[in-house]
């Protein structure tokens, strides 16, 4: 185990030495204004992250410490796939638009919706 480890706590300098030692070093990223991790249904923001990089035997580790917020994503619809689904149901592309985005996007369920 580390000396210093107890109920005393550890000095942040003998902690930075100990590591420096065994080849791990870590450096903050300045001025961070945001982070988001994208994922196929949500983004993950974090507005007040801090972010530090450690660097352990040439790997780069990203830790990122701060509040999460969810926000799912909005499903992104092409022009030409609006256009295409109008043309063949005969609606307006706002209605069409709308259909798209109550299919997530899949083009036959659209067009089946406004067909019916």
């Amino acid at each position: 185990m580390f000396p210093g480890i107890g109920g005393r706590g550890m000095n942040p300098a003998k902690v930075k030495q100990m590591m420096k030692q065994m080849g791990i070093n870590i450096t903050d990223i300045d001025d961070v204004e945001q982070v988001i991790i994208r994922t196929a249904s949500k983004d993950i923001v974090f507005n007040d992250a801090n972010v530090s990089i450690m660097n352990a035997q040439g790997v780069d580790t990203y830790q990122i410490v701060g509040t999460p917020e969810e926000v799912a994503r909005e499903v992104q619809i092409p022009d030409d796939d609006v256009r295409l689904v109008a043309e063949q149901t005969g609606v307006p592309e706002d209605k069409a638009r709308e259909a798209l985005k109550n299919a997530n996007g899949d083009l036959a369920e659209a067009i089946l919706s406004l067909s019916s």
